[in-house]
């Protein structure tokens, strides 16, 4: 289907489109550059996983968003996004239009104390590392790391858009293609996210341990009462006087040390 381009008085195909995005990554490698282009697709669903799918579900649900993300579905679905790259705190890439535009996403870093308080929310609720990022979570542990307000996703007051593209938007198709983009990345690499908001996600499975080792320890060792010892071996075993109890060895018999003369 043929698409209106952004400042262009003719409509341009998807090929045509998706030739100039090859061409732009190209170009973008000759510049030194090492891209790291989103490859077309033609699913229906723009991400598949569990992080991917709830990234895309958090943007769709801010009402700011909703007119201008559907450009962006298209150019991403159409692999005009010829370079993402996700650092702490940071999203750079470049999109293809009329031109080559480059966008910077900048985004708050996770709070200490909403860090803190999701990691004593998952405590003893998630298996392991694996099960983490492969999101095989249960629905209590889902819900908290998905939360609008208290998880892992950030709100639109903590993510700054920008993009040199003619577009006076706050969110241009450029910019949406990119978020969307992200949910696309986070199917073969979750731990981005993490690495995105300034957290370790190794952190959410240590939390046990580090409680388990600040517990006081003892060195006192489990006893079996008597009365256990009782019905166990089938006698009777009563109080032990300390006074009979003697700790000494008997010295050895003199007939035990002497040697036997052989000759």
């Amino acid at each position: 289907m043929p698409h209106y381009d952004d400042d262009s008085p003719r409509y341009i195909t998807v090929a045509e489109r998706q030739a100039h995005a090859a061409k732009k990554v190209t170009e973008l490698e000759e510049q030194g550059h090492t891209p790291q282009p989103i490859k077309a697709f033609r699913t229906k669903k723009i991400a598949q996983s569990f992080w991917g799918h709830a990234w895309c579900r958090h943007l769709e649900s801010y009402s700011d968003y909703e007119s201008r993300l559907p450009p962006g579905r298209s150019y991403v679905r159409n692999g005009l996004v010829c370079h993402l790259e996700i650092r702490s705190g940071c999203i750079e890439a470049f999109v293809s239009g009329s031109e080559l535009y480059q966008i910077t996403i900048n985004i708050d870093q996770l709070s200490s104390e909403k860090w803190g308080d999701l990691k004593k929310r998952c405590s003893g609720k998630i298996g392991s590392l694996i099960e983490l990022l492969q999101g095989k979570l249960s629905d209590e542990v889902m819900a908290l790391v998905t939360h609008p307000e208290q998880g892992l996703f950030p709100d639109p007051q903590e993510i700054r858009l920008s993009c040199d593209c003619p577009d006076y938007a706050d969110l241009c198709k450029h910019l949406a293609s990119v978020l969307y983009g992200v949910g696309i990345r986070l199917d073969d690499q979750p731990e981005l996210l993490f690495l995105l908001r300034g957290v370790d996600h190794e952190e959410l499975t240590e939390t046990d341990l580090s409680d388990s080792i600040q517990q006081p320890l003892t060195n006192e060792r489990p006893r079996i009462a008597t009365d256990d010892l009782s019905n166990v071996f089938g006698i009777e075993i009563g109080p032990i006087d300390p006074l009979k109890t003697s700790t000494s060895v008997p010295p050895p018999s003199s007939k035990t040390n002497r040697k036997r003369d052989t000759r």
